[in-house]
């Protein structure tokens, strides 16, 4: 007999989520999209998002990486020639000791 009335009460709170649900109330923010229409402005060929682009290789590149990788052969980067970073030895302030 108690179970009747605690499945209506039940059954009533859950119809009145709508007035609470954040998306559903007046005057506040609904979502609109924006995130998908940014990236559509962002991305160089529109028609990428829709239908994907097939991969030249076939992992081959990557398995050739990571072989050098295990076989402690690994390529050093090529140099960009943007800025050098020159490690100095010996530079650290020697506070106290005049």
């Amino acid at each position: 007999m108690l179970i009747r009335p605690l499945f209506c009460a039940a059954l009533l709170a859950i119809a009145g989520c709508a007035a609470t649900d954040p998306y559903e109330r007046e005057g506040v923010w609904r979502p609109n999209n924006a995130n998908e229409a940014n990236l559509r402005a962002m991305v160089a060929v529109p028609s990428d998002l829709v239908v994907g682009v097939s991969s030249p290789s076939s992992g081959q590149q990557a398995a050739a990486a990571l072989d050098r990788y295990r076989n402690d052969k690994v390529r050093l980067l090529p140099d960009s020639a943007i800025a050098k970073i020159i490690p100095i030895a010996g530079s650290g302030s020697q506070q106290g000791s005049q």
